[in-house]
């Protein structure tokens, strides 16, 4: 008989200092056997599908729910997804199943839940049937992985590269992980460590250091221990408001405890060592725009990580829009998310004129919509497909992404597009789409921090970041942390770091 594997997934980036909450309507939720449709797509959950019909696996699917990054899930979005959950889980666990594969984000909070993950899968374990079971899955690198996750999961594995280009990938080698469990009858454990460190998410590019050595060190870890299925170095998300914020480390082991422990140590000693590579700053967007100059041979790419909108930012910032403004280029490309906008250009005929305001509606310390003359130059329904089948993308939404109604408007020399949904910047796809081709300008401004880079550094001939106003800050201390265990780095003045292991 095959076996049989029970599959769930669930996906949420939580900024907890964002105003606006999520709620159950912000997820797209796929349920029981509409979820098999999603190999190929390009995700975590393709990646397992098509590994479980390698290993001649009888997938038992419950329910896929994820939702882009944004402010605090609602306690009746998580409950509802539970109870959807476990309809469904219960009869598959009743008639028996082998193992359990989750695809996972890691670092979604509630109103009341601060680690959702853990509180999913402890319940999940709760279930007749499921305790003992095999658990493997997938973690995104910017998780709040707790001890409480490692304590009930055999084998969750997180992305080792930042831009997510390796979200499928992941699943792969998680898959590949719980056919070594089921093949050699040995259940790995979860060893963890917490380091007192938070990085913003500029200083967790895999591309750069702390965390190239980090890698590094982890990749040593598993090529040399076979008893170390997986090393997981996890810089974790600044804008998440939990103890366990931050810089974890995890390991997915047969090993013997001390040695999981010794593992980890090593991991832990060197993150510490290296702390100050990961602190980032960046100069004012207009000090930029200054020294390029009106003529800059481009594209120059100015990149905006305090409106990310991959960490949950509105993607309505102004910084850089005003600052284009006030230092004219030849030619200039933004993005900004606004539906208002574009509704109140519905009844404009394309080449007609209008004044518009844009922006500065999600975040109360941006100065406000920008109110300009334009011209509207194309409307679409925003779907497209991405070009990049590994890009960041693709590990949150499969190959294609709906930016809701669009509309592309023009302004002198700058050019804007102004989509209904936040859509994170991580496919060329999202302006080709749109009859705008991003190499033709000398200066885009770009909402994100890292997973830009895949597709944007190409072809670019230089890129900045920039600081403008916006709720993703990299200057972690001016954030009003109410659950961070502290002392951390780098909050705090710390003599001595304590290490927490589980």
């Amino acid at each position: 008989m095959k076996p049989r594997i029970l599959f769930a997934g669930l996906f949420h980036e939580t900024h907890n200092f964002l105003p606006a909450t999520t709620s159950w309507a912000d997820f797209e939720v796929t349920l029981d056997e509409a979820i098999l449709a999603k190999a190929g797509d390009g995700s975590p959950t393709a990646g397992f599908l098509e590994e479980a019909q390698r290993f001649g696996w009888d997938v038992r699917p419950t329910i896929d729910a994820r939702a882009v990054p944004s402010g605090t899930v609602e306690d009746v979005a998580f409950e509802t997804y539970w109870t959807e959950f476990e309809r469904r889980a219960r009869p598959i666990l009743a008639a028996g199943i082998e193992a359990i594969f989750l695809v996972l984000h890691g670092a979604m909070t509630t109103a009341s839940i601060e680690d959702a993950e853990g509180e999913f899968l402890e319940r999940l374990r709760a279930l007749p049937g499921a305790a003992g079971r095999p658990l493997f899955g997938v973690l995104d690198l910017h998780a709040s992985v707790s001890a409480r996750m490692c304590a009930q999961a055999n084998g969750l594995v997180a992305y080792c590269k930042n831009p997510h280009t390796d979200a499928r990938a992941t699943a792969v080698r998680a898959a590949g992980l719980l056919d070594r469990c089921l093949r050699e009858k040995i259940m790995p454990r979860m060893g963890w460590c917490r380091v007192p460190i938070v990085w913003a998410p500029p200083g967790t590019g895999t591309d750069t250091e702390p965390m190239i050595s980090l890698r590094a060190l982890a990749d040593k870890v598993e090529a040399t221990e076979p008893d170390i299925w997986a090393y997981n170095i996890v810089p974790g998300f600044s804008f998440a408001d939990t103890q366990e914020t931050g810089v974890t480390l995890s390991v997915v082991s047969v090993a013997q405890p001390d040695v999981t422990r010794q593992q980890l140590a090593r991991g832990a000693d060197l993150a510490w060592e290296l702390r100050a590579r990961g602190e980032v700053q960046y100069p004012p967007v207009r000090t930029v725009l200054a020294q390029l100059g009106p003529t800059p041979a481009g594209p120059v790419i100015l990149v905006e990580p305090s409106d990310n909108i991959g960490a949950g930012a509105p993607g309505d910032g102004t910084g850089v829009l005003r600052a284009l403004l006030e230092n004219p280029v030849t030619s200039a490309l933004v993005s900004i998310n606004d539906p208002e906008a574009v509704r109140n250009l519905s009844g404009l005929p394309i080449g007609g004129t209008m004044r518009l305001a844009m922006g500065g509606r999600g975040w109360s310390l941006d100065e406000g919509p920008v109110e300009l003359e334009v011209t509207l130059v194309s409307r679409s329904d925003g779907h497209f497909t991405l070009e990049d089948a590994n890009s960041h993308l693709a590990s949150m939404s499969g190959l294609t992404f709906e930016m809701g109604p669009c509309a592309v408007v023009r302004h002198a020399s700058l050019t804007i597009l102004l989509t209904s949904e936040k859509t994170p910047p991580f496919d060329l796809g999202q302006y080709r789409s749109q009859g705008i081709e991003p190499k033709d300008f000398a200066v885009i401004g770009v909402k994100a921090a890292v997973a830009h880079r895949r597709v944007y550094d190409p072809i670019a001939r230089a890129s900045y970041m920039v600081d403008t106003p916006g709720p993703c800050s990299s200057n972690v201390a001016s954030f009003p942390y109410r659950h961070l265990r502290r002392p951390v780095y780098p909050l705090d003045s710390i003599a001595q770091p304590q290490f927490i292991f589980a």
